[in-house]
């Protein structure tokens, strides 16, 4: 079975998982709405990371975005995935309580490059490189680094992040091409 026949079968599986407990959430079963919530928590703790930088305010976030899911549950029409549809939630939730959008920071600052079995040299070099690599994603437009964000830290498709952001598909390919253009041009004059 190729990967994209796995892909299939995952996205079906979770789709049916994703429905009944959205049927079950409608009911008034409180564990199947928890259930399903826990499968997007990762994200929407990491987008309000994100933009509030400290975990009681993203804690808030978070309950935000919960009740809004909740009350807002009957609404979902299927059209893409439930947790890219708590996205959406969770990113309009963020932009609107946000006073100032200049606050956003991207989780590329996370320390995803380093590793235990590194050794000093190389946790050095790593560290400098990721500190490059901030520096950079910091100096580009907001809207360049959220769909950057979205595509490679979260994973999510094209499609998927026109329904969290709401750009246009053809913007939003736009952002990623001209934010890695940018991200190129700054990290050529680094010099290792």
């Amino acid at each position: 079975m190729g990967s994209n026949s796995r892909k299939t079968i995952q996205t079906v599986f979770t789709e049916a998982r994703d429905k009944i407990l959205i049927r079950e959430s409608l009911a008034g079963n409180s564990k199947s709405f928890a259930k399903l919530i826990s499968y997007c928590k990762e994200k929407v703790h990491a987008l309000g990371m994100s933009f509030f930088h400290n975990h009681t305010d993203t804690e808030d976030f978070e309950q935000e975005v919960y009740i809004k899911v909740f009350t807002s549950l009957k609404s979902f029409r299927g059209d893409c995935k439930f947790s890219t549809w708590v996205l959406r939630i969770a990113y309009t939730t963020a932009i609107n309580t946000k006073t100032r959008k200049k606050e956003y920071e991207t989780i590329a600052d996370e320390n995803l490059l380093l590793s235990e079995d590194k050794t000093p040299e190389q946790y050095n070099l790593l560290n400098f490189t990721r500190q490059a690599v901030q520096e950079a994603v910091k100096e580009l437009p907001e809207n360049y680094s959220i769909c950057l964000d979205l595509y490679f830290f979260y994973d999510l498709s094209l499609e998927e992040i026109t329904v969290v952001t709401g750009f246009p598909l053809n913007t939003i390919k736009s952002h990623i091409f001209r934010a890695k253009k940018i991200l190129a041009q700054k990290l050529a004059e680094f010099k290792y």
